[in-house]
């Protein structure tokens, strides 16, 4: 069986992790390892984190980049789960994830969609579904691939290791989720998977200078691989480059389909 790591960055979000740890606590597949990336917090998230079981790990550098990175680093499990300390996982989600590794050995990362968890009632299916659908159909277009959403995520730890000295670590305008992907769709199958449920919060949205910063720094993520990563250029790469098996032992360069 593939063992499987959370990794949860937090900064100053105590109540809504907790929340967040409680949903964890119920999966039908329960995490091997729960990490808590306490990203410089001023308030009880390491208590709470340590409080649920999890593990804490420090990361005083500030920004989701650095604190992903760093509980990624830390995990000792095969799969490498991510979400955000605001989420709320549906009872099977880790349950899906490590079912589609297993199903696919050519498979280094999962992603998926989300619903609302508060906000206008009405909004909570179409708002993401909105969003989420723009982002997923222009960066597919843009990488050659499908992205990574980080608030429902997972990647192999092989994968993780393989371009971990590659990704950037320390420009907190970066999308820690996009950036990842242009790296990992080097050569390593990403897919969608429809039926991972995760519940995300309305916060992101109910700001439109918030909001207008995730545009900006979506781009941003993007332009900083050009040329190189230039669309056309990059999918000519994309086509003449074989896809990684992955098994528990060694990945091994497979044809591309």
């Amino acid at each position: 069986m593939l063992t499987v790591s959370v990794v949860v960055p937090s900064r100053d979000d105590a109540d809504l992790l907790g929340r967040c740890l409680a949903a964890l606590a119920q999966q039908t597949r329960r995490a091997d390892e729960v990490i808590v990336v306490d990203n410089g917090s001023t308030d009880a998230t390491a208590v709470v984190a340590r409080a649920a079981g999890a593990r804490v790990v420090a990361e005083p550098e500030l920004g989701v980049l650095a604190a992903s990175a760093a509980g990624y680093d830390a995990a000792r499990s095969d799969v490498l789960a991510r979400l955000d300390a605001d989420c709320i996982p549906g009872p099977e989600w880790l349950e899906r994830v490590t079912s589609a590794f297993a199903a696919d050995p050519r498979l280094a990362a999962v992603t998926g969609g989300a619903r609302l968890v508060d906000g206008p009632r009405r909004l909570r299916r179409v708002l993401p579904a909105l969003y989420l659908g723009a982002y997923y159909i222009v960066l597919t277009v843009t990488l050659g691939h499908v992205p990574l959403f980080g608030s429902n995520m997972a990647i192999r730890r092989d994968a993780w290791v393989g371009v971990s000295g590659r990704v950037h670590r320390h420009d907190d305008l970066v999308h820690d989720d996009l950036d990842l992907a242009f790296h990992l769709g080097e050569g390593r199958r990403i897919r969608y998977v429809a039926n991972l449920p995760m519940g995300i919060s309305a916060r992101p949205f109910g700001e439109g200078r918030a909001f207008l910063t995730r545009i900006r720094r979506g781009f941003h993520t993007v332009f900083i691989h050009w040329p190189a990563q230039f669309p056309p250029l990059r999918w000519t790469a994309l086509a003449a480059t074989p896809r990684q098996e992955w098994s528990t032992d060694s990945p091994v360069v497979v044809a591309s389909e």
